[in-house]
């Protein structure tokens, strides 16, 4: 087991079974399929609403897709400095919208405060044509440094940009961790808070390569069919995907993942913080540590074959829905050397 990320562990036993059955079928493709018409019931179940779930295979084009179908090329999208959006998806979002402009905003726990995303909207002056315009705020749920938004921050932050005639987005990457984590429901972190459509992620908690963007307005589907096909991720044999998606979301598959993740991710901490040479950094809130470590513990871990994930000093230990105490034990005695 190593813990560099979630993305590095394998396929929950539940997904892989699925992917064996559709396997054996044939059926019609694009989205055509019993099992994608079955995926989209469970979302609808899953968020006690009907929504509209579209299948995609992995998050930087669901992120990119979402925020292109809710900005034009002349608008502005606030979200995190350190968020995937902003630093990690290669220019998508400005692609696939045409041109827009991210606006770049900080705050502690790579989370945004309502005040700061107030001002910054207020300096792109609505109807001004010599400035982007406001068009979406968007959020990371679980936030970059591991740490997850309340119900009432995300309530409070969909408020100001609805007051702004803007549309809210999350990226659900880590979706699951942070409803397990706040003891919440999927609804209530959602559409009940103000979201309007988010990127919601399977792959980093057992799915082999699965996302969805999900609109809880049907009125904001728009042309996204189109946007997702000109893009090329309308799958020819989308099943394969939606299937992933339907188990994940059928007999609380994804929250036994995603409590698993947590409950390991607090053991690993409470044995971290018993080393001296180890200093954690946030609060831990899903299945991301981050600490700092001295020069020695860092030759102990590369001598136990563990990678370390380091940015501007600070350590990275992710824990999957498959890691167990003895993995975290084994990982432990690797940091003492």
């Amino acid at each position: 087991m190593i813990f560099i990320s979630d993305n590095a562990t394998g396929v929950c036993p539940e997904i892989m079974h699925s992917l064996q059955v559709v396997n054996e079928d044939s059926t019609i493709g694009y989205g055509n399929d019993p099992y994608t018409k079955r995926m989209e019931l469970a979302f609808d179940t899953f968020f006690e609403k009907t929504v509209h779930a579209f299948p995609i295979a992995i998050g930087t084009a669901a992120n990119a897709l979402a925020v292109g179908t809710l900005c034009p090329p002349w608008g502005a999208i606030f979200c995190h400095g350190e968020s995937h959006l902003y630093c990690s998806e290669c220019g998508a979002p400005e692609m696939f919208t045409g041109g827009a402009k991210l606006i770049e905003l900080t705050g502690k726990y790579a989370k945004i405060c309502p005040e700061d995303l107030d001002l910054a909207i207020r300096k792109c002056t609505k109807g001004n044509p010599h400035v982007n315009q406001p068009a979406v705020a968007s959020i990371s749920q679980i936030a970059e440094a591991g740490v997850a938004y309340t119900l009432e921050e995300i309530k409070t932050l969909a408020e100001v940009a609805h007051q702004h005639d803007m549309y809210f987005h999350m990226d659900g990457a880590r979706f699951a961790n942070a409803v397990v984590s706040l003891g919440s429901t999927p609804a209530e972190m959602t559409w009940k808070s103000g979201v309007d459509v988010m990127s919601f992620g399977a792959s980093k908690n057992g799915a082999m390569m699965a996302e969805a963007v999900v609109f809880f307005n049907s009125e904001l589907v728009r042309d996204f069919e189109f946007r997702r096909k000109r893009a090329g991720h309308l799958i020819s044999k989308m099943r394969f995907v939606s299937v992933q998606l339907e188990t994940y979301l059928t007999n609380n598959l994804w929250y036994k993942n995603a409590d698993n993740t947590n409950k390991m991710a607090r053991y690993m901490r409470a044995g971290l913080a018993k080393i001296d040479g180890v200093d954690l950094v946030y609060p831990v809130d899903a299945n991301q540590v981050f600490v700092t470590l001295s020069q020695e513990i860092k030759h102990h871990l590369r001598d136990g074959k563990y990678d370390v994930y380091s940015q501007g000093g600070v350590v990275r230990f992710v824990t999957s829905f498959n890691t167990t105490e003895q993995d975290v034990d084994d990982f432990i005695s690797a940091v003492i050397g």
